[in-house]
């Protein structure tokens, strides 16, 4: 694995991580365009796009940390799961999400 692909590797990581702590925040559910504001201010700009942050979605939903619905065909709505609100709390681990550090 190159430097490259390890840095994109771990920000993936930890933008599931940021994904599932902003829902926590936002009282367990947001839709995609919060989720993408809240990315980008705690620095997660690099390519980041609405695709992006579906893809990241749908990545966490298939993990059974979030559930998604779709409001008139245009936003995604994403809600965390008790596993997902258990995984951001750093109780259990999934791969491919960073482990939050005790800080």
């Amino acid at each position: 694995m190159t430097a490259d692909s390890a840095f994109l590797a771990h920000l993936k990581e930890d933008r599931r991580l940021v994904v599932l702590r902003l829902l926590k925040e936002a009282g367990g559910s947001a839709n995609d365009s919060i989720l993408e504001v809240g990315l980008q201010q705690l620095g997660h700009r690099r390519g980041l796009t609405r695709e992006v942050v579906r893809t990241e979605l749908e990545w966490l939903k298939e993990r059974r940390l979030v559930t998604l619905e779709m409001f008139k065909d245009t936003v995604m709505v994403a809600s965390i799961t008790a596993r997902g609100a258990s995984v951001a709390d750093g109780h259990e681990k999934v791969e491919g999400v960073k482990v939050p550090s005790i800080f």
